[in-house]
């Protein structure tokens, strides 16, 4: 028998019918109208195959099969009472592993602080983060269940998703700090030096280059990279610049470079934390994604967007 085919809501008024032995003191007693009940006898003994209650004087009568159904069907309601009613479970006597995929932030801003913090409340958890792959890419593994939770930019997300938003980035003009465009920075000095592009499909043309373009100017881009998290050491060591989503500089090593607000507007973006609805009940997942949220507002009241 193929389950998705039946209303588990029968064997509820199902339960009513064979103890009440009546139809409208069954329907009372679940909340239904006496015509509702009525149907569902009828979709109970067509799923049964049996009359299930007679009529009688007074009180329906309970067929053999009615009588042999009740202790069972009883059982299996408080079964499942038990089930929807249990308690939580104690954080420190949990053993999972929790697989985060995440774009683009700093280790030491999500897991130092998230790390210390599970150590406290639950121990016995895993944090596993993941390479990014691509949103579509993440939210196909979020679906297969291969991973729990991830953290990028998801624009439209399908029912089937949860998210939230953590914070909202914004763009900065990073270089070093000794940089010959730091002194006097204006759009001329951005543009006279080589600039860094993040790509993941290596890309030398973006949205900026297009800004650029409407105002009859364009920069020279000496360096493809896939990631942001690579860009800080490529900036010490040489004259390039870059535009960098402002938490990519961690505020241990922010001194050591010149940032600026872009000579010209480059919109920010959201943050956002995601899951699959599956995970909603799962206090593993449920309680990192706590973690996440508490420590990305916490950057975010110290480095709110400009």
């Amino acid at each position: 028998m193929n389950l998705r085919s039946i209303d588990l809501n029968l064997l509820v008024v199902l339960d009513a019918l064979l103890d009440e032995a009546h139809v409208s003191r069954a329907a009372e007693r679940v909340g239904l109208s006496q015509p509702a009940a009525s149907s569902a006898l009828e979709r109970c003994r067509h799923l049964f195959g049996d009359p299930l209650l007679l009529r009688g004087r007074g009180r329906m009568r309970l067929t053999p099969k009615a009588q042999a159904l009740r202790q069972p069907l009883r059982n299996i309601l408080t079964q499942v009472t038990e089930l929807l009613e249990a308690p939580e479970p104690d954080l420190k006597s949990l053993v999972q592993t929790v697989r985060v995929m995440t774009a683009e932030l700093p280790p030491a801003l999500l897991t130092g602080r998230i790390y210390g913090q599970l150590m406290q409340t639950a121990p016995g958890l895993t944090l596993a983060v993941l390479p990014w792959q691509g949103a579509q890419a993440t939210l196909e593994a979020l679906a297969q269940g291969r991973i729990d939770l991830a953290i990028s930019v998801f624009p439209t997300i399908e029912a089937d998703f949860t998210r939230s938003e953590l914070l909202r980035e914004r763009y900065v003009v990073a270089m070093r700090r000794d940089h010959p465009a730091a002194a006097g920075f204006d759009l001329d000095r951005w543009l006279a030096f080589p600039h860094v592009l993040v790509s993941g499909r290596g890309e030398t043309h973006g949205p900026l280059d297009e800004a650029l373009s409407r105002l009859g100017r364009r920069r020279h881009v000496g360096l493809v990279v896939p990631s942001f998290l690579g860009v800080p050491p490529l900036l010490l060591a040489s004259d390039l610049i870059a535009l960098l989503p402002s938490r990519t500089l961690l505020p241990g090593e922010v001194d050591r470079f010149a940032t600026f607000d872009p000579p010209i507007a480059v919109e920010g973006f959201p943050l956002h934390l995601a899951w699959h609805r599956r995970s909603e009940r799962d206090p593993a997942v449920r309680h990192v994604a706590q973690l996440i949220e508490a420590v990305l507002g916490e950057a975010a009241a110290v480095n709110p967007p400009a």
